[in-house]
């Protein structure tokens, strides 16, 4: 298959920070992945259930409702669809959780902040292609 007949991959950025959220975004749009957008925890299923994703980059520190309650949010979905989702948080204080925390909430990977954006690439890809 050549990259014009590959669908494209969609992720979902929740992340507050319209500094981060943009670059992020321009990151992976400039590797071809089409960008869904959840400013806060609220708007995540909403967005989930709206549009077919591939991939979620969960900010752990985001409004209304933070990214680990979102996570557990996704698992516990009842479309799988929604509930199998790669989920990479995102955050800057990663000290306050473990790994295991994280895998009890459900995250599947983790990036600290400041984002280094080739990991932030190599991980998405890992994860979708």
């Amino acid at each position: 298959m050549t990259a014009e007949t590959t669908p494209q991959k969609t992720v979902l950025i929740a992340e507050d920070s319209s500094v981060i959220l943009n670059l992020t975004r321009k990151i992976l749009e400039m590797q071809k992945y089409k960008i869904v957008l959840a400013k806060n925890g609220g708007e995540v299923l909403k967005q989930l259930e709206a549009n077919e994703v591939d991939c979620v980059l969960m900010d752990i520190n985001i409004p209304v409702k933070d990214g680990m309650e979102c996570t557990r949010d996704i698992r516990a979905h009842a479309n799988p669809r929604i509930n199998q989702l790669p989920i990479i948080a995102i955050t800057g204080n990663a000290n306050n959780y473990t790994m295991d925390q994280f895998r009890q909430a459900g995250v599947t990977d983790y990036l600290p902040k400041p984002l280094d954006f080739d990991a932030l690439v190599r991980v998405v890809r890992q994860y979708v292609g």
